[in-house]
This record gives C-alpha cells, structure tokens and sequence, in this order.
C-alpha cells in the first residue's frame, strides 16, 4: 500500500483501519513496522487484543470522568484523580507510539484521530502544569474535555468505519435531502408567521423557523403553539410530512449500506510473520514465507 493510494469505496471495511493510516506512511522494517501493525492495523490477533483493550481503556476513563462530576462522589476524588493520571500516562504513551512508529508524524499528529488522541491527554496536563488556567476557564471544562476521548471508539470498531463509508457516499443524497427540507420550512414558517402573527409568539421568521423544525422533526416542545385554525392546519401538515421525511436519510444510508455489503470484495489478511498482505480469505499459509495462518486471520 502506498502513501498515495486513494480509498476506493468498494474496499472491504476489515482494512479500513489500515487504509486511513496509509497517507501517514507505513514504515518498511524493525520495531517500528511491527507496532505499526499492532497500532494501525487490527486483522492480525495482536492488532485485534490492542484494540479491543483501547476500547476498555476508553470507557473505563470515560466513566471515571462521568463518576467524577458526581457531588455524592466527592469522597473518592483520590481514587479518581489516581485513576485518571493512570489513565492519561497510557493514552500518552499510545499517542507517542503513533508518532513514532509512522513515517510522517505530522500527519498523524494534524489528523482527526491525531487531535483526538491530543485531546484525550491535553487536559490532565495543562491543569496540572498550568494551575493559572483557573483564573481564565472553569476547570472542570477542561477536565470534561477528556469525554472527547469516546472519539476513540470509531477508530476501533469496524461497524463504526463502515458507517462512515455509507455515510460519506451518501453524503450529497443527503445534502440535497437536507435542503429540501429546509426549503419547506422555510416556506411553512414564513406562512405561520403570517397566519399566527406576533401575538401568538409567532415574533419574527426565525422564531417561526425555530418552530418549524421542532413540528417537522415531530419533537414538539409546546413552547410555540397555533392558536387560529389554518395555523393548526399548518402544523398538522408539517407533523404527518414529518413521518415521511425521517425515513428518507436512514433509507438512504441503508441501501448504500446494503450495496456495499453485497458488492465489498474479500477481506484481505496481514501474516504474523513476514507481515505480508494482501491473501486471499480461505489461504491457510502465508504466500510469501509459508508461514501458517491462524484460524483467526483465514476465517
């Protein structure tokens, strides 16, 4: 795989992992291609128990945030501030192996998941080795800032990755589903304006648009409510179009989903030894060094 290589959409979703980590550079030989392969690419067993801890880790942390913002809780603020210095020295030395095992670190460190793992570690730091922060932002932003840390998970869940390929080409369906829909409001909220007026809340276009989407997305928060009968036949107009319109995107992104799991070639495997890719789904030894695959990796 080379730096320059494209994604194809039809890729398999088992190597996404690895097909986002490419424009970083993978490395050609010694400690540095093998953490690479644990890191980055999850269909050898290594990568699989590296992933599947970084998701413990993950939630684990993420609750001891949530815990930790508990008034009840205050008695164990020792325990939590242990488990979160813990917790930050892990995901620290992660984020250094990242960078250290690519050939373009900054590529890396400027990426999405870069500056999630950044995230993740920043807080716990700058609160420690700037107290005077305190004086400028509540602390206890900062500290809610490690929840980004959730982010994590799409790196490490395929479902996750392939959601995201169905998403991403569906993505201009969507856009032009969208403005649809806005356009309708739009066009209905100015017409409530009209209709309701001032002095049944209905106190500017925007105001109206605000009440628009919360009828036509069916969550009806009652603040804003018709109080003359076309008004209401307006607004049951937009309540039944809005039964409609939220199947529209989840049948988009389903069909796009079902395309592509029909259509996605075979998974290709990564040998234990050699680290040599590319075989075929049902090889059982390694085309380049015959090393044996596990039952894992052809299954």
């Amino acid at each position: 795989m080379t730096t320059s290589e494209s994604v194809p959409a039809s890729r398999s979703v088992a190597s996404t992992q690895s097909e986002w980590a490419a424009p970083f550079g993978r490395p050609e030989g010694s400690w540095r291609l093998r953490v690479y392969t644990i890191i980055f690419e999850s269909d050898t067993r290594a990568g699989l128990l590296f992933d599947l801890l970084l998701i413990l880790l993950v939630l684990a942390s993420v609750a001891v945030v949530i815990l930790d913002s508990v008034q009840s809780m205050e008695r164990y603020d020792t325990l939590f501030n242990i488990l979160e210095w813990a917790f930050t020295l892990l995901f620290t030395v992660e984020y250094v192996l990242r960078l250290a095992c690519v050939r373009h670190p900054w590529r890396y460190a400027t990426s999405f998941f870069g500056i999630v793992d950044l995230l993740a570690v920043l807080p716990t730091y700058l609160v420690f080795f700037v107290p005077e922060v305190n004086s400028l932002i509540n602390v206890r932003l900062l500290r809610l800032l490690r929840i980004f840390r959730l982010l994590k998970l799409s790196e490490y869940v395929s479902e996750l990755a392939f959601l995201g390929v169905a998403l991403r080409s569906s993505g201009r369906k969507i856009a032009v589903f969208i403005g649809f829909v806005l356009i309708t409001v739009a066009v209905l909220a100015t017409m409530m304006y009209v209709v309701e007026g001032p002095e049944n809340g209905f106190t500017s276009i925007p105001m109206a648009m605000y009440w628009g989407i919360t009828t036509i997305t069916t969550v009806g928060f009652g603040d804003i409510t018709p109080k003359t009968d076309l008004g209401r036949f307006i607004a049951s107009f937009m309540m039944l179009l809005g039964w409609g319109i939220l199947a529209v995107p989840t049948g988009i992104v389903t069909a796009e989903m079902t395309a592509r799991r029909i259509g996605r070639p075979v998974a290709t495997h990564v040998c234990p030894d050699c680290l040599t890719e590319d075989h075929d789904a049902d090889a059982r030894f390694c085309k380049h060094c015959g090393k044996s695959l596990s039952a894992y990796q052809h299954d």
